[in-house]
This record gives C-alpha cells, sequence and structure tokens, in this order.
C-alpha cells in the first residue's frame, strides 16, 4: 500500500523569521494512485499577528474571522499524527511550505518534518515534464487540464492541496521529460536524412553556356585591370 500526503499552507506573510505565521493548513491522501476522503485541514490563530492587506487579498482570511480558532501548539500534533511517516508533498515546498512549517514546530518544542519525507512537485514536474510556460501550480493545472474553479475567488490551504493532489497524481504517470539536447540532436538527424532538405537532396548541376563563360572572363578581365 503506497500512501502520499499532498499539503498547502496559508500564511500571515513570506517570512517566519520576520514574525509572519501560518493561518491555514490542508493535506489531502492519496492511497495506492487514488486521492481519498481522509484529509486534514485547519484554521490558526495567529497570535496576534497582524495579516496584511496583500496577504488578505490572496486568501481571504482576516484576524476576525481566526480569533476564535486555535493556535499552532493545538493544531500540530493532530496534523504530524495524519502525516505520520508517509512522504509529503508540497508545491515548492523546499523553499516555503516545509521551513514555514518546521520553524512554527520548532517554536513548540516538536520535532520537524524529516527532510527524507519532503517531496517539492516543482522539482518533480521540472524533471516530468517539458512544456508548461510556468512551473506553478496554477501553470500545471492548466497544463494536465485540472480544474482550477474550486479557488476561482481566493486561494485556500485545503483547495490547493486537493489541486496539488490532482496534479501530482499526472506528474508520477507522465514519462521523464526528455533532454532538449536530445530532442534537438534527433531532429536534426531526421532534417539530414530527409530526401528533399537532407544531406542527401540531390544537386543539380547547371553547366554555363558558351556566352555566359565569355562574358564571365570579360568580367574578371575588367576586375584585374583595375
Amino acid at each position: 500500500m503506497t500512501r502520499i500526503i499532498c499539503f498547502d499552507t496559508e500564511t500571515t506573510g513570506f517570512d517566519y523569521a520576520r514574525g509572519d505565521r501560518v493561518i491555514e493548513i490542508g493535506a489531502v491522501e492519496i492511497l495506492d494512485g487514488k486521492i481519498t476522503d481522509n484529509k486534514f485541514h485547519a484554521y490558526i490563530n495567529p497570535d496576534g499577528k497582524i495579516i496584511p492587506p496583500s496577504s488578505y487579498n490572496v486568501h481571504k482570511l482576516s484576524n476576525e474571522f481566526l480569533s476564535d480558532k486555535p493556535k499552532f501548539a493545538a493544531v500540530a500534533p493532530k496534523l504530524l499524527e495524519f502525516i505520520g511517516d508517509t512522504p509529503v508533498v508540497a508545491h515548492n515546498g523546499f523553499d516555503f511550505d516545509f521551513p514555514f512549517i518546521n520553524y512554527e514546530l520548532a517554536q513548540i518544542g516538536m520535532s520537524p518534518i524529516p527532510r527524507e519525507q519532503q517531496l517539492d512537485s516543482i522539482v518533480i514536474a521540472r524533471h516530468k515534464v517539458f512544456g508548461p510556460k510556468e512551473y506553478t501550480l496554477d501553470g500545471l493545472a492548466k497544463w494536465f487540464g485540472v480544474s482550477l474553479t474550486a479557488r476561482a475567488d481566493a486561494h485556500g490551504a485545503l483547495i490547493d492541496a486537493e489541486i496539488l493532489a490532482k496534479v501530482y497524481l499526472e506528474l508520477e504517470s507522465a514519462a521523464p521529460a526528455r533532454n532538449i539536447g536530445d530532442i534537438i540532436a534527433e531532429q536534426r538527424e531526421a532534417m539530414q536524412k530527409h530526401p528533399k532538405i537532407g544531406a542527401n537532396f540531390p544537386r543539380r548541376v547547371f553547366e554555363p553556356s558558351a556566352e555566359e563563360v565569355a562574358a564571365h572572363n570579360e568580367f574578371m578581365k575588367t576586375i584585374a585591370n583595375q
């Protein structure tokens, strides 16, 4: 039995070192290649950290809405229990979600999500697909035909985790991306073998007439005499 967890976070900002906090966590279970109904979702009280308008405009989570929600210390044990020792996928996780979550865990004296459990779908995508204009979650979802209508109004951790799970399954079934150098070499070889444009293309030889040879020789004399 193969189990994978896809998860996403919403935060007050981009820098936990400056006091930004996780305010929503969503996680979705994939079991033997299928998304199950086993999910984890929690809103989190940012413990006094003010949510700036720029962040609110993304996820539409306000301090007022989160004022009666549990703090991270109450949510963390349930999250880690849900994850267990299962591999965890996050989009841009190595640069954002995993450092953010592990910092929060460290602040309350809990063990981080181990590095060997962490997977980043951006890294996977760059090795598996060649063609998307961008490797954002939106870009990959559009590339694979995964609907984004659920997040038409705002981002949400659980919504994004569900989209990520669908994208991850597409990535798992995709063949590894081919090296662009190999593709160019194959195209060049095919061109060289083409009967109309390749190296074996029959060359037509047009012999000059006696008049053309004479005219050419006269022209060369004028150049030599200059």
